[in-house]
């Protein structure tokens, strides 16, 4: 698998549609990171996947994963 990935994901805050680049070399994990377009901070969830693309979730900054 390529070591970095991307992934389309929708703010959750203004749900404009971004293009995240995921480090697969790492399983799991999480970060903040502010939208593109809004400047909101979102939690972003990633796992990798063996094989394909990561599997990418967004939430808002105040929402419980």
């Amino acid at each position: 698998m390529a070591a970095l990935a991307s992934s389309r994901v929708c703010c959750p805050y203004c749900g404009e549609p971004l293009e995240l680049l995921i480090d697969c070399s790492v399983a799991e994990q999480r970060y903040i990171e502010d939208c593109q377009v809004c400047c909101r901070p979102m939690q972003v969830h990633c796992e990798a996947a063996d094989a394909g693309q990561p599997s990418v979730r967004v939430l808002r900054e105040d929402e419980v994963a």
